[in-house]
Formats: structure tokens, C-alpha cells, sequence
């Protein structure tokens, strides 16, 4: 009863969450704003393209055999776990025995890495002649608390594990970090706010499948088992950490993942990623399909199960991903060793579930064919099961997240130009093949237009619209002084976010009278009517300028979306599922904007001066170092001295961070930092020091 009180809570909870989804689409579709319409033709496009693009243009065996390894190559990186981390000792323990009719339970852990405890149950036949095949089960996100403590989600998938038992397997169950007995975090950027795992390169996944295969390590080496029949399955988080391991280590001869995976257009349209944690996801550098992390797994006999009203892994993307998967299986002439089974029923473990994958076990491992004649069944509690008596102070599982994925650094500073010259290539590379891949691949046609200008006593107004990525157009704000003088040179472009919109929005549309209608001015000077300041003091900041560039990237402005905080968590992870980021996506816009005010007027010629704090400062900074200039001068103002709590773009930490990107900036521009501490741009003095760059090419004040 405990448990159906526990599924009709976390059902209904899915289907909340998948009806939400499917509303903010319907949102974006019908709203009058802009932005709401960007945004869900973006998602809608860039999903199209991917699924278009998932495992298209093979055209034999051959073709595909010689692209499967880099593919497993790749997929070990999106995990985090590329390089392979050092297999070190696993020191089993067994904390204690149950001896049942016909099988018996060993409670015990492992380490996966030093001081990363995986706890769990063995389940082993009575009597066996000689090896037999060994199956590893990988559970589910169920909670087994009681009185605060954690039994660990094995002891809710038990009854799998008797049943291989009963019927002459050995079966290794194992608790995941979050929901086991040492409960770690699923839910990084979900719920925790921890963007950096983005930035790090970082996902559950990894540790997981990092997890899953060191169990293989240990149930291989187990004298009942033959290590040549070793198959994996398990059902929703488990189902996932099934396709992740048979993808990745070839030891599974037979894999059946259960309720573990759909397809893009489910979690990016319709909204299932609201449903689910970080585990599910890889990092998505190489802006994959599903269907290719299941073609990984061919040849080997494969079983896609599903139930025909599973909210959270809908059947239609289901089917989708099976029918792409089918023509690897094909090609291989093993059609038979790909199957599928729908059943009816919502997103739960169900005996109608179960039985095609014990069958599929026993034809593949065992090849028997016969009828299941006996159902699995719960016979023990959760405290039973128990491994822990009490949970190791060592233990790492609770923050396994701040070192399963090695991050760069120390960097050392250059010794000449040379070597600085080396690193600077490695570092450019690896930001645009690992962090800002997502990129489009080339420029479309800007397609400016200039929306209308007005004219002050001393300055005129004008907005100006261009296509930075299609269907995004963003807007670009440009005051000219009328009559300039000799001492008014200065050009400044200024990136804008939240609080400055804000400010620049109310000062305008409050002097530019006829500018307040623009939807974008009215909705932001209103919102921040009280934080906007006098037009006189506002400008003293421009007051040797000229001309003055104010940009809105998407997510702002005219292409701002209206989103609670909840709708943007999501919003932003639907960007990772794209093999992009958000803010990753800013720096493209803000490379177009600068590209834009070059073809206005005369200023294609100017030496810009580039202006922006906090994220979008950042943001700007990288924008800078993808573009010619040239450029007078860069200034920001509270710049966040590492990715860990600046803008998100994938895999970053994991090359440089901010103050070597800061450096190499300052290579060709001088720089200005304002409201910043020094300790973080020590790396930069010195590298200016140590390669002789003149004392005012970075400045932190």
C-alpha cells in the first residue's frame, strides 16, 4: 500500500510537471511577446535539425563500424569520462549474509573510486554447475527512508534480484549516489542551482555509469559468474544507466532497459525534462540524438521497453528513437536482437514489464525459451537490506560532483611569447570545439532593419533589428550626439543585462518621448521604474562619447521571454539538451551586434570601446576574443573571477577559466576592471609582466 501511495504521488507529479510543459509551449505559440515566440520556434528548429541530423548520411556497415569507436570516444567525454578515471582498488566488504530456499542475499560495498561507497545486494543462486550468466540491476529513483535513514533505492528493486536468483543467475543491485544509502545529488542544476556542473563538464551520469561499470569490475570476478554472459537492465533512472553502460563497455552481451529514454522532441517540446533530474542527461557537447547512444549498444541483443502512458518517457518519441536504432540493427543483419515491448499502464514498475525482460535474459544468456511460471515477488523489507550500520565520515559520494570531473589548472604563466602563443591555440580550440560548438556554423545574413529614430536637442535615437540566429531578432540601441565637438570621440558598445536594461529602458523611453511605446522600453522601465536614475547623472558615464551602442541579446529586451525562475531552470537546460547554453548563446548574439554597429554609418572604422558587468561582462569578454575589432578598450565592471560563479558554457573549467580568457583578451586590448577583487587576476599581471606588455594593458582598480 506504501508503495502505491508513493507511485499515485510521484505520477501525478510527473503528469503535472509534462502538462507544463506542454502549456508553455501552447504559451510561446499564442503569446503576444516576442520573445515567447522566439523562443519556442529556437527550440523547435534546433530540435528539428538534431533529430534530422541523428545518425543520418551512414550508408553501409563499413561506414558505420569506422565512425562506432570515435562515437564511444565522444560519448565517454559528454560523461565526463574521458580520460577513463584510474581503476583503483575496489575493497569489498560484506557487512552481512541472508539464506533463503533456493538463493542467498550478501549485503555488502565498494569503492568505485577511493572513498566513493557503493553500497549493495548480491543475489546468488543455491546451486549452480559452474559459472552462470550474471545480470547487474541499476535502479530507479525510489526513496526508502525511514526516521531519516536511507536503505538505499536497491531494496526497493529487490524482487528482481530474488528472481534472477530463483532461477540460476547471479544478480548484483547497486544504489545510485542520490537515493542510496549515502544520499549524494542528482538535481544540480535542476533544483541547486549549480550551473558549473555545465561548466565542469559534469552530469550524475557520469558517476553513474562510472559506478555501474566498476560494479561489472567486481560481479566479473565473482567465481559463480561466467564474466562472457554478463547482461544489464534496470527501469527508469535505472533504464537510462542501462543504455549509458551497454553504450559504453562491451562486457554486456544483453541489455533491456526499461522506461529509460525517449527523444529530444519529448524532453525539448513537450516538456519532459521538467520531469527529470541531471542524471538522465549527458553533457550534450557533440549536440547528439538519443538514437546514437542506442546504436552504440548494436549488435548485441537489445530490449526498449516501455508502457503506452508513460508521461515522462512518452511512447511516441519511444517509438521514434526505436525506429532510427532499427536500421543500425539492420545493417548488421540482426534484426532479431533488437526488441520491443509496449505495455500498457503509466510510468511504474509493472509485471508486465518484467517478464519480456526475464524472458529476453534467459533466450539470450541462458537460450531457453520457455514460459515465466513464477512472478517476482517482494519477500524482504527495506531494513534488511541494509548494508551500513553507520555511513563512513570519509565518504565522497556527497560531493563526488566537486571532483569526479578533473578540472584545468594550476596554469602555469608563460615563460615567453612562444609558449604563450602555443597555449592560447589549445585553449582557442578547445572553446570552440567543446564549449561554443553549438554555434551556428556560419553567419547568416545580418538582415538589419532599422526600426525608428528620434531626435533629442543633443542626441538622436535610433533601434536598429538584426537576425543574430534564426528566428532570434535582437535589438541594438544607438544614441549619436547631434553635434559631437573635438572632445567627444569615444564609441562605446555596451552589452546590457537585467539591472542595466532597466535603467537604460526608463532613462529613454522618459527622454525620448515617442520611444515609449516600444513594447520592450515600456514593459522594462516599468518593472524598475525606482532603480533607474537621472538622465544627467546616467550619461556622465558616457561623457568623452560620441556615439553610444546599447545591445539586448536573446533573453532580453525585445527578445526577452516571460518566464518565472522555476520556467527559466528549465529554459536553460533545455539550451544544454541543444549542445548549447544560454549564455554560450549571448556571446554568439553579442558577436552579431558587434558586426551589426560596424555596418552603420562610419562606424566600421571606429576602435571601439567595449563596456559591460558581471555575467554579460564576461559574456562580452569572450565575444571579444572571436572577433577582429578593433577595439580601444575593454571595461567591466564586477566581473566574476571563475566560471564556478560566472556564465555557464560547457565543459569550460575542464581547459581555462575566466582570468586566462581575461589574459588572452588583454593580449590585443587594453582592459579596465572595476568593483572586482585582485587575487582572481593575478595569472593576467602576470602573464603581462612576464611577456612585457605595457603597464596599462590591464588595470584592475
Amino acid at each position: 500500500m506504501r508503495d502505491d501511495m508513493i507511485f499515485n504521488r510521484v505520477f501525478v507529479i510527473a503528469v503535472t510537471v509534462f502538462l507544463m510543459g506542454m502549456t508553455l509551449r501552447a504559451e510561446e505559440a499564442d503569446s503576444p511577446n516576442p520573445g515567447d515566440r522566439m523562443l519556442g520556434d529556437y527550440f523547435e528548429a534546433q530540435t528539428t535539425r538534431l533529430a534530422q541530423q541523428s545518425l543520418a548520411g551512414i550508408e553501409d556497415l563499413e561506414d558505420w563500424k569506422s565512425r562506432k569507436e570515435r562515437k564511444r570516444r565522444r560519448l565517454l567525454t559528454m560523461l565526463g569520462l574521458s580520460p577513463m578515471p584510474e581503476k583503483t582498488p575496489l575493497k569489498p566488504t560484506i557487512t552481512g549474509r541472508i539464506d533463503k530456499e533456493g538463493y542467498s542475499v550478501l549485503k555488502l560495498h565498494f569503492q568505485s573510486m577511493p572513498r566513493v561507497y557503493v553500497t549493495a545486494n548480491l543475489y546468488l543462486p543455491a546451486e549452480t554447475d559452474g559459472p552462470v550468466p550474471g545480470v547487474l540491476y541499476v535502479c530507479g529513483h525510489a526513496l526508502r527512508v525511514k526516521n531519516g535513514v536511507s536503505f538505499g533505492n536497491k531494496t526497493a528493486y529487490h524482487h528482481h534480484g530474488v528472481w534472477f536468483a530463483r532461477h540460476g543467475y547471479v544478480c548484483l543491485i547497486i544504489d545510485t549516489i542520490q537515493r542510496g544509502e549515502i544520499q549524494g545529488i542528482h538535481h544540480g542544476t535542476y533544483s541547486h542551482g549549480m550551473w558549473w556542473w555545465n561548466s565542469r563538464g559534469y552530469t550524475p551520469a557520469g558517476i553513474e555509469t562510472w559506478n555501474s561499470i566498476r560494479a561489472l569490475d567486481y560481479l566479473e570476478n565473482r567465481p559463480e559468474v561466467d564474466p562472457e554472459r554478463l547482461g544489464v537492465t534496470g527501469r527508469s533512472g535505472g533504464g537510462v544507466y542501462s543504455w549509458w553502460l551497454a553504450a559504453v563497455d562491451d562486457r554486456i552481451k544483453v541489455a533491456a532497459p526499461v522506461a529509460g529514454m525517449t527523444d529530444l522532441k519529448n524532453h525539448v517540446l513537450d516538456g519532459t525534462v521538467e520531469g527529470h533530474c541531471d542524471c538522465m542527461f549527458h553533457v550534450n557537447t557533440y549536440r547528439w540524438g538519443f538514437p546514437e547512444i542506442a546504436a552504440l549498444v548494436a549488435p548485441r541483443p537489445l530490449l526498449i521497453c516501455n508502457s503506452d502512458q508513460d508521461s515522462i518517457f512518452p511512447l511516441d518519441g519511444v517509438m521514434r528513437l526505436h525506429n532510427k536504432v532499427r536500421g543500425i540493427y539492420r545493417m548488421y543483419e540482426k534484426r532479431g536482437n533488437l526488441g520491443l515491448v509496449i505495455t500498457p499502464g503509466p510510468h511504474r514498475d509493472t509485471q508486465d514489464l518484467r517478464i519480456p525482460v526475464f524472458r529476453w535474459f534467459n533466450r539470450h544468456l541462458k537460450d531457453e525459451t520457455g514460459l515465466i511460471e513464477t512472478p517476482a515477488e517482494k519477500v524482504f523489507k527495506p531494513e534488511q537490506l541494509k548494508v551500513f550500520k553507520t555511513i563512513p565520515e570519509n565518504e565522497r559520494n556527497t560531493t563526488i560532483q566537486e571532483s569526479f570531473v578533473p578540472e584545468a589548472g594550476p596554469f602555469e604563466v608563460p615563460e615567453d611569447q612562444a609558449a604563450w602563443a602555443r597555449q592560447v591555440d589549445r585553449w582557442m580550440k578547445a572553446l570552440e570545439e567543446r564549449s561554443f560548438r553549438g554555434w551556428p556554423k556560419e553567419s547568416a545574413p545580418l538582415e538589419m532593419e532599422l526600426v525608428n529614430s528620434v531626435n533629442q536637442a543633443e542626441w538622436s535615437f535610433s533601434t536598429y533589428e538584426l537576425t543574430s540566429q534564426a528566428p532570434f531578432r535582437i535589438r541594438l540601441y544607438l544614441l549619436e550626439r547631434r553635434d559631437p565637438g573635438e572632445n567627444k570621440s569615444r564609441v562605446t558598445f555596451e552589452v546590457a543585462d537585467d539591472r542595466r536594461w532597466s535603467g537604460w529602458a526608463h532613462v529613454l523611453s522618459q527622454q525620448f518621448g515617442e520611444m515609449k511605446e516600444l513594447p520592450e522600453l515600456k514593459r522594462a522601465s516599468e518593472a524598475d521604474e525606482d532603480q533607474a536614475r537621472a538622465f544627467s547623472d546616467w550619461m556622465r558615464e558616457y561623457e568623452a562619447a560620441r556615439a553610444v551602442a546599447l545591445l539586448t541579446p536573446r533573453g532580453l529586451g525585445y527578445a526577452g521571454w516571460k518566464a518565472n525562475p522555476r520556467e527559466q531552470t528549465h529554459i536553460r537546460r533545455r539550451f544544454m539538451l541543444l549542445g548549447q547554453t544560454l549564455d554560450g548563446m549571448q556571446v554568439w548574439d553579442i558577436r552579431r551586434g558587434l558586426q551589426a554597429l560596424r555596418r552603420i554609418g562610419d562606424f566600421g572604422s571606429e576602435s571601439l570601446t567595449l563596456k559591460g558587468r558581471g555575467t554579460m561582462g564576461v559574456n562580452l569578454l569572450y565575444a571579444a576574443l572571436f572577433e577582429e575589432g578593433p577595439f580601444a578598450r575593454l571595461s567591466l565592471r564586477a566581473i566574476p573571477g571563475s566560471h564556478h560563479d560566472g556564465p555557464q558554457y560547457l565543459n569550460v573549467l575542464r581547459h581555462l577559466d575566466i582570468p586566462q580568457a581575461m589574459a588572452m583578451a588583454a593580449e590585443r586590448i587594453e582592459i579596465d576592471l572595476h568593483d572586482t577583487d585582485k587575487e582572481p587576476w593575478r595569472y593576467c599581471e602576470e602573464t603581462a609582466s612576464n611577456l612585457g606588455w605595457d603597464d596599462d594593458q590591464f588595470e584592475v582598480h
